[in-house]
């Protein structure tokens, strides 16, 4: 249905003082259509006596009231997430929680197989068995070509012993799909052995192929193990204490610990901040602690800690910049990305500082072409200067990065 408000009407109800918001009564179309016919030609002094069209008539197609409509009153509900209002921006965007499950790297060589089974899920890393080129040729032509039973070494070896060689034949048992770790991040089904009356979950961790002429483990190879062992402790509910058995191969040296980290860290990252009720995902809510038992390298545990810290910051920062992309234009605007970037140099130590330019600052340095494009926005542009300078050493180079923050213009 079409109709037309007279303009003198109109006028009429917005210069009412007592007007701030009008709600359409549940009229007939007929009724509405009769009344705005009787009504022309229609002029503003009649407006105010005419009963029909009267803002305060209990048969006016419309009504007015000082309170404002529900559907407007948007500051009086409870919402799950910071957002905006109709009377006011959002000024800060949530960040999502940190991951609160410890990682710490210990010596395997130095433990007891009895402390390595001292946790809910125990995780064995192995490595396909190292083959030549023409066996890998003849293993793509067959591929119903039955896999070679597993052979454990060092700690992995007593851990299976100690099972009474359970570990051995899980491996047999899914060989066909596991192919004795061939692929990097793949895990056969969980085992479950009954210890002191406890249930213990056993799994296998595929590594991918042994490395070639002692060749260094690739850093993705450890990325794809450390996203497995997060998944494989968030798919296992109530599992609190996680332990890692890596072989020889991978040495406990700072950057293949730091890789591990950083995956481990940055795969328990779920953005919960505008789900509600069953579509909140909480990865390895049970877990507290997680520990790698590494059989070979000479770093100190200080450094391997070091490294721990410094592969869990930088996935936090992954996370962060998932958190920006991931919010909505109603909550990431240039007021709530310029408190997020004042949050990111109070929390960096001193080693970051962070300077803001508003419009007033923009407008002193001439900066025309910017204030023009931040003329689309309701919110005043905030130019965003972040520096970094090292605690330690001599600084011999700077270096600029320029980037655009998009926001209302996408």
């Amino acid at each position: 249905m079409r109709f037309a408000i007279p303009q003198a009407l109109l006028l009429t109800l917005l210069r009412s003082p007592n007007t701030s918001a009008f709600s359409l009564r549940k009229v007939s179309a007929s009724a509405f259509v009769a009344r705005a016919t009787a009504a022309a030609p229609f002029t503003s002094s009649s407006a105010s006596s005419s009963p029909a069209f009267s803002p305060s008539s209990s048969n006016s197609v419309f009504s007015s009231s000082s309170r404002p409509s529900s559907s407007l009153n948007m500051a009086e509900k409870e919402r799950p997430f910071t957002t905006w209002t109709f009377d006011k921006h959002c000024e800060t965007m949530d960040w999502t929680p940190e991951p609160t499950a410890s990682l710490s790297a210990v010596d395997a060589s130095a433990s007891a197989v009895a402390e390595l089974q001292d946790a809910d899920l125990v995780v064995v890393g192995v490595f396909a068995p190292v083959k030549d080129d023409d066996e890998e040729d003849e293993d793509a032509k067959a591929e119903e070509k039955e896999v070679d039973p597993i052979e454990f070494v060092g700690k992995a070896k007593e851990l299976d012993e100690a099972l009474g060689g359970a570990l051995t034949d899980l491996a047999a048992e899914n060989g066909k799909e596991f192919q004795n770790g061939g692929e990097a991040g793949s895990a056969t089904p969980v085992m479950r052995v009954i210890e002191g009356g406890k249930a213990k979950r056993y799994l296998l961790l595929g590594l991918g192929p042994q490395p070639k002429d002692d060749k260094p483990i690739e850093s993705t190879t450890l990325m794809k193990a450390a996203a497995a062992i997060a998944t494989a402790c968030h798919d296992q509910k109530k599992v609190a204490s996680c332990n890692i058995l890596l072989p020889t191969a991978i040495a406990s040296t700072p950057s293949n610990v730091q890789d591990i980290s950083t995956a481990f860290y940055s795969n328990l990252y779920s953005d919960n901040r505008y789900r509600t009720g069953k579509k909140v995902v909480k990865m390895a809510e049970s877990l507290d602690a997680v520990k790698l038992f590494m059989e070979s390298g000479t770093a100190s545990s200080d450094d391997l800690a070091a490294s721990i810290t410094t592969g869990k910051q930088i996935a936090k920062g992954v996370s962060l910049t998932k958190d920006i992309v991931n919010a909505p234009h109603n909550v990431l605007n240039s007021m709530s990305l310029a408190d997020t970037a004042k949050r990111i140099a109070e929390q960096s130590g001193g080693s970051i500082t962070c300077t803001i330019l508003d419009k007033k600052d923009c407008e002193e340095r001439g900066m025309g072409a910017y204030l023009g494009v931040a003329r689309g926005s309701e919110t005043e542009p905030q130019f965003i200067h972040l520096t970094y300078k090292p605690s330690e050493g001599d600084i011999k180079k700077k270096v600029g990065v320029i980037g655009k923050g998009l926001l209302f213009d996408t």
